[in-house]
C-alpha cells in the first residue's frame, strides 16, 4: 500500500476532527465541461467536503479512452478541477482503480455518474462500484448522479473533429 501524501493526511484528519462529512469521487476529467461541473457539484451537496481522485496519464491510457487521451496532462486535470469552487482537494492516482485511496480517505460518501449502481455487488461488472463494499461495511454511503444528457469529451472530440 501508497503511503498517503502526508499533506493530504492532515487535511483530511482536520476535516474529519471536525466532524465534516466527507465525499469521495473519481475521474479523468480530461476536458471539462457542464456534465462534469453539474456532476461535482451535485457530488458536493452529499457532504461538507469533495475529494476527487484524478486518473493519472499512464491510468487513461489503460481505460480504452483512444490513444490521443488524455488530451490534457495530470497535473493540468487536477489544476482545474481545484479551481473549481465545488472541489476541495484533487489527488492523482496511478493504479487500475482508486480502491487503495479510497480505503486510506475512508469517504463518508461515494459517489459515481449515472453508468454505475449501487446495487451492483459483482466486482468484475462493468456498473459495479469501485470501493462501494467497503464503504458500506464500515457505514459509509453510496451515491449516484445522472449524467446530464448531451455532454462527455468524447463527444466533444467528435465534434471538433468533424468540424476539420
Amino acid at each position: 500500500m501508497h503511503a498517503m501524501n502526508p499533506e493530504l493526511a492532515a487535511t483530511l484528519n482536520r476535516w474529519k476532527s471536525k466532524g465534516d462529512t466527507i465525499v469521495f469521487t473519481n475521474g479523468v476529467f480530461d476536458l471539462l465541461h457542464a456534465g462534469h461541473v453539474t456532476y461535482l457539484r451535485g457530488a458536493r451537496e452529499l457532504g461538507d467536503r469533495l475529494v476527487v481522485a484524478v486518473n493519472s496519464d499512464a491510468s487513461v491510457r489503460t481505460l480504452g479512452k483512444g490513444s490521443d487521451r488524455p488530451i490534457n496532462d495530470e497535473e493540468s486535470r487536477k489544476l482545474v478541477l481545484e479551481a473549481l469552487r465545488s472541489v476541495d482537494v484533487a489527488v492523482i492516482f496511478s493504479s487500475e482503480t482508486p480502491l487503495e485511496l479510497i480505503m486510506q480517505i475512508r469517504p463518508d460518501v461515494l459517489v459515481k455518474g449515472g453508468d454505475y449502481d449501487p446495487k451492483v455487488q459483482d466486482r468484475e461488472a462493468k456498473n459495479y462500484i469501485v470501493g462501494s463494499c467497503e464503504v458500506i461495511d464500515y457505514g459509509g454511503k453510496v451515491a449516484v448522479i445522472p449524467f446530464v444528457k448531451g455532454h462527455s469529451t468524447t463527444l466533444m472530440l467528435q465534434k471538433s473533429r468533424s468540424k476539420d
